[in-house]
This record gives structure tokens, sequence and C-alpha cells, in this order.
């Protein structure tokens, strides 16, 4: 399958990243915004300036408002904010050939009815082949052409493949996997062990305690990933342990700054009220929180950061909770 021209739907800093990739493969490169003047600054300076600020991005990167204008590309990457795809595919929807694969790259879990976002397409646009690119890989990095390897999951090995030979280069590798709940379920998690990681920073808990967190954490995702049907072993790959590892151990995480703002002291409004990006692991907590219980999973870390979210629980007694868990047969 010849893939020449690649859309990008979402110009967040993800979305913005993930159009220089296309564009450095040599692919003709369309990247939609909802803002007017995001649309008008990749298109006459040649920079994000709201998302993804001082990098310069490739001329051949076009920008449109218009959705209609995505026809003609060859495959979309969907780089939206979890909540809000749904949305946009209904306004997509129209414009769609129903052979255009369709690559979720963000990473969420829709709050209103639990549903992973290939659950989502399969019942607005079943018959698009749906993949899924996840893995560690910080916009900004992406962007200037730092070396990353990511993992494209699809059902179609074809499609997939297709697309990974399409955008992939030296410095953007990606490895192809079946496992297409695996991906989006470590990709969804990994943001909620990033706040709780972040949280043990703002506290100063220590390395040691981060390191527990993120093997605890792994085991939480595992659970969560065989419930819906994904596997256990995909999340040992970049989607998992490689994104996870990335997203806990550095403030450049939105979720992690976020926890570590936390355990400083600060209000959620007040972090909030500074930031232009969506925090993917705050609406994540809370719909995961919602899922372990309806599936009987056992996951205190989730829980934990989620009450500390959504249910007025105070930093402190979130952590004392938690220590103060019954010792138990180390599981996954």
């Amino acid at each position: 399958m010849a893939m020449k021209k690649a859309g990008i739907v979402g110009a967040g800093a993800w979305g913005t990243a993930l159009s220089t990739v296309a564009a450095r493969a040599g692919l003709e490169t369309l990247i939609w915004a909802f803002e007017e003047e995001v649309v008008a600054d990749i298109n006459s300076v040649h920079e994000n300036k709201t998302f993804l600020p001082g990098i310069p991005l490739p001329k051949e990167i076009q920008a449109t408002n218009s959705l209609e204008d995505l026809k003609a590309c060859d495959f979309l990457l969907l780089v939206v904010p979890t909540q809000f795809t749904r949305g946009i595919i209904d306004q997509l929807k129209p414009h769609l050939d129903q052979k255009t694969p369709l690559v979720i790259c963000s990473k969420g879990i829709e709050i209103k009815t639990g549903k992973l976002l290939s659950e989502v397409l399969e019942e607005l646009v079943p018959k698009n082949q749906i993949a899924v690119l996840s893995g560690p890989s910080f916009a900004a990095d992406v962007a200037r052409g730092r070396p990353t390897a990511v993992t494209i999951a699809g059902e179609s090995k074809e499609s997939a493949q297709s697309i990974g030979q399409a955008i992939g280069q030296e410095t953007f590798r990606p490895y192809w996997s079946g496992d297409i709940i695996g991906a989006q379920v470590g990709g969804a998690v990994k943001n909620v062990l990033a706040i709780a990681c972040g949280i043990s920073e703002g506290k100063k808990l220590g390395t040691s305690a981060r390191a527990a967190l993120i093997t605890r954490g792994m085991a939480e995702m595992i659970q969560l990933t065989r419930a819906k049907g994904g596997k256990a072993k995909t999340l040992l790959g970049l989607c998992g342990l490689g994104d996870t590892v990335l997203t806990c151990t550095s403030t450049m995480s939105r979720n992690m700054s976020l926890g570590k703002a936390l355990g400083e002291g600060q209000t959620m409004e007040e972090i909030l009220g500074k930031r232009k990006s969506v925090s993917e692991g705050v609406y994540t907590a809370k719909i995961v929180a919602k899922l372990a219980a309806e599936l009987k999973l056992d996951m205190p870390i989730c829980l934990a950061v989620n009450s500390i979210l959504h249910q007025g629980a105070s930093v402190d007694s979130a952590i004392h909770d938690l220590l103060a868990r019954p010792f138990s047969e180390e599981t996954f």
C-alpha cells in the first residue's frame, strides 16, 4: 500500500511533532488544527507558537482548519485529546473514505463510556482499518529529530506495517504489534502512574519509592489489559514499560509535573490554571477507578491518584492508606 500523503488530526504538541516525522519521511503532510492562530503560525512562520514554541517546523507542513481537506490523505494520525475524539470523528465522517487507515495517537480512555478509542472508532467508523501508535516519545524530542522508538499496533499487519514503513526513519523507529488493546491500556494507565510518581517526587519520598510505584503500577496495568482482552507481554515493550519509564521519571511529562506540583502542596485549580495542554492522566484516573470497580481489579495506586484528583482526599492521607495496605504475594 503506497503512502504518499499523511493527515494529522490535532495540532497540540504531539500532533505537531508527528507532523515533523511525516514531513521528514518525505510525505506530503497536512495537519488540522482547531485554533485559527495555530494554522496561521504553522503556515506563515513554520512554528506552533501555542503548543510547541521555539521549535522550527519543516516548511513542507501545511495546516488547515477544515476537516474536509483531509479527505485526500492516505492515512490519518488521530492526535486530539481523548475526550474530544468522538466529536471530531463525527465531524470527520462525511469526508472520510472507508479505505483510509486511522491511527490512534492519543493516550486515554473515554470517560462517558469507559471505552478505549479503538472501541469508539469501531462504533463510529467500523469499516476503517485501525492502528495505534504509542511509546516513549516526548513531543519536543521527536520534533527536534532525536532518536525515538514506538509501537505501531494494528489488527491488520499489512496496514500497520505500511504506515510504519511510510513514517519510519533512522530517528523514528516503529515496531509492529498485533495487540491494539495492550498498546492503548499501556499508554493510558502510564499517565496515572506518572501522576503518582510526581506526587512521590514532590513529597521527596525518594527514588526507591518511585521504583516501587512503577513496578507495582505495571502490575495494575497488566490486570486491566488482561481484563480488556489484551496481552500482558505487550506491556514489556515500548508502549508499556518503555512509555512508563519515560513518563514516570521526567518532569518533561505533563502528568508527572502535575503530580509533583500536587506533592509540593499546590491545588488542582492552581496547576491547571497555568496550563494550555491537557494532562490526560487526570481524566484517565477517574475512568480507570470506575473500570477497576466494575471488573473487580486490584489497582490501589490508580485508586489513590483518583482519590486525590476527584474525591477530595489529601495527598498525605492517600499515601498513608497506600502504605498501610496488608502485605501480600507479588503478583502480576
